[in-house]
């Protein structure tokens, strides 16, 4: 992450929701506070000054589109991500021209949140500008959306690929089984948690070598890459 922490808001009034994603993006090493109402946040926008909002639309108190509207109005740019449980195109399109830069339904998968805010935090030149995650002779693209092995193409399913990020965004650090099922699966994902299992050895099988596997179980806990050189 380059400079300081990006300072990430997030504004729903779901508590659940606004635990996970806020669990999420300190995981990925941001700086984040929330709020429960479009009124505090509005208060909170002005003291934190977010590089990011991630904004519920169907907020209790005042609509998300009309808290961007004051936002936008007392001089704040930064970029706003809506999370909405609505899914026409026209209301899409409405949160878009009122001047939200990204639009996620519920229910989503915590990984793709993550990515789609640091891609509006590299947009904004806040963070450094390399898209690439790395360990040992994997590398991932996140503007490609490629991953290459000692120089070569692997090919990954959707899921391989959000779980190869996480873990990769998390080079060095356990990522526990139920925090692999919030951030790649959906938050509300209620399948069998032996899917993980049966993802990583999917993974490993294209990423491991013979010598050295890349991917390591912690039992009882989860899973990790570790950094090597």
């Amino acid at each position: 992450m380059g400079m300081s922490e990006a300072k990430v808001l997030v504004v729903d009034d779901e508590e659940n929701i606004s635990f996970l994603v806020a669990s999420a993006l300190r995981m990925a090493g941001m700086d984040v506070e929330t709020a429960e109402s479009g009124s505090s946040a509005l208060s909170l926008a002005d003291s934190f000054r977010p590089d990011v909002l991630v904004l519920d639309v169907m907020l209790g108190d005042v609509d998300g589109l009309d808290v961007l509207r004051i936002l936008r109005s007392r001089g704040h740019t930064a970029p706003v991500l809506f999370l909405t449980a609505k899914t026409s195109t026209a209301d899409r399109v409405k949160g878009l021209t009122a001047g939200g830069d990204d639009y996620i339904t519920k229910p989503f998968a915590l990984e793709e949140l993550v990515a789609r805010v640091q891609v509006a935090l590299r947009r904004t030149g806040r963070v450094d500008s390399s898209p690439i995650l790395a360990a040992g002779d994997v590398e991932l693209d996140e503007d490609a959306h490629q991953v290459t092995k000692d120089g070569e193409v692997v090919h990954l399913t959707p899921t391989e690929y959000k779980l190869c990020r996480l873990l990769l965004t998390n080079a060095g650090r356990v990522v526990s089984r139920g925090q692999i099922l919030d951030h790649v699966w959906e938050y509300d994902f209620d399948g069998e948690s032996a899917i993980v299992e049966t993802f990583i050895s999917s993974l490993r099988k294209k990423l491991d070598d013979s010598e050295q596997q890349l991917i390591e179980t912690v039992r009882g806990v989860g899973y990790t890459i570790r950094r090597r050189s």
